[in-house]
């Protein structure tokens, strides 16, 4: 009995024992930070866990930075750049973080630059201190494959799932308001606009304002040559970084509804509430003597043509009239 007594307090500890190294597993596997990897096809980012030596900002960046670029010893995921590309450099300014790649980046095919790109990002903005980042490669500002720079991105930036979705085309309508022939008012125009699932609406909606409109009699409020540097959200402010062309004056549009044209553009995204307007990330300037840039603006609907919008208006009211 006594023995039999013995051998179920054994079992007991037993159990008891198993149940702690379990728990002491599960919680080895629960992680605050992942390292984002590619899957054995390339079709897909993978999240592993990982925990970092590392609590200081320029610290884990170094060491993030450091574990992406190594080979990994599983057959299930793989580093998500080819050996030959490697960053040269990097610094952060203001919760900003710019990457250096050397040329080889550009050798990347197209679906595997963007879930490079994608996992880089999500990487690294786990790390308090790094809101968003910013590629170059060489010297220059990464672009896409018509040439306009890609500019500062988020985690959000990227569909959740970007390699099965990669070549995804979306259409939606968006209202942009352009100039009118006179550069006094502003006029809006509905576009049905079709684009890839990795670009953000934000950044959809400047590029379409720099192609100018579609309707006869509307003029682009932004200067010609006018390019877009980058574009993000952060807490419902649209943070847009135009370069120098935007400082090419053209003084038969009034320097309102430059301004409008673009704040009132983004503010029709129920995401954004204000408007911060840059050049080359600098925003310690007045526009046209005007407009001081280091200001968040509003929507302002004063500068609407009223004509216009009535059609606007009835144009809507003839594509319900049709079922369109």
């Amino acid at each position: 009995m006594k023995k039999r007594a013995i051998g179920l307090m054994f079992l007991i500890f037993l159990l008891l024992l198993g149940t702690l190294a379990g728990c002491g597993k599960k919680k080895e596997e629960v992680s605050d930070y992942y390292i984002y990897y590619l899957n054995k096809d390339k079709t897909k980012t993978v999240a592993i866990g990982y925990e970092p030596e590392a609590s200081d900002t320029e610290g884990m960046i170094k060491e993030m930075l450091k574990v992406l670029s190594k080979d990994t010893d599983s057959p299930d995921y793989q580093k998500v750049t080819p050996d030959k590309v490697r960053i040269s450099n990097w610094k952060l300014e203001n919760a900003q973080l710019y990457l250096y790649f050397n040329n080889d980046y550009s050798e990347m095919d197209n679906i595997t630059e963007i879930l490079c790109r994608a996992a880089i990002v999500r990487t690294l903005t786990q790390i308090d201190g790094v809101d968003c980042i910013s590629f170059y490669v060489g010297d220059s500002p990464l672009t896409d494959l018509n040439g306009t720079p890609v500019g500062l991105m988020t985690s959000e930036s990227f569909v959740e799932n970007p390699g099965e979705q990669i070549n995804a085309i979306l259409s939606s309508e968006i209202t942009l308001y352009f100039s009118n022939k006179d550069g006094t008012k502003l006029v809006p125009e509905v576009q049905e606009v079709h684009y890839s699932s990795n670009v953000s609406m934000e950044k959809l909606i400047v590029e379409q304002l720099l192609k100018g409109p579609e309707g006869k009699g509307l003029r682009s409020a932004v200067p010609q040559g006018t390019k877009l540097v980058s574009v993000s959200v952060l807490d419902g402010v649209c943070f847009v970084n135009l370069d120098e062309g935007f400082l090419n004056q053209n003084y038969e549009v009034a320097e309102s509804i430059v301004i409008y044209s673009i704040v009132d553009s983004l503010v029709e995204l129920p995401s954004i509430n204000k408007v911060q307007i840059s050049v080359n990330g600098d925003s310690d300037m007045v526009y046209r003597d005007k407009y001081d840039l280091s200001v968040m603006y509003d929507r302002n609907l004063d500068y609407l043509d009223s004509n216009a919008k009535t059609e606007a208006e009835q144009k809507e009211e003839n594509k319900e009239d049709t079922g369109d």
